[in-house]
């Protein structure tokens, strides 16, 4: 479960990095917030909480 999970989330990472010309006024806040959580299920899963 939790792989799965990882592996969403670094879809969801690579997916919000800002590619197209519409975008680029988003800044860093999706990758941002993704990256961000992608870092809270990182020390959730070495905690052993998954």
């Amino acid at each position: 479960m939790a792989t799965i999970l990882l592996i969403i989330l670094v879809i969801l990472l690579l997916a919000a990095i800002p590619v197209w010309p519409y975008s680029r006024s988003w800044g860093y806040a999706p990758g941002g917030l993704l990256g961000a959580i992608l870092i809270i299920v990182l020390i959730l899963w070495l905690l052993g909480y998954f």
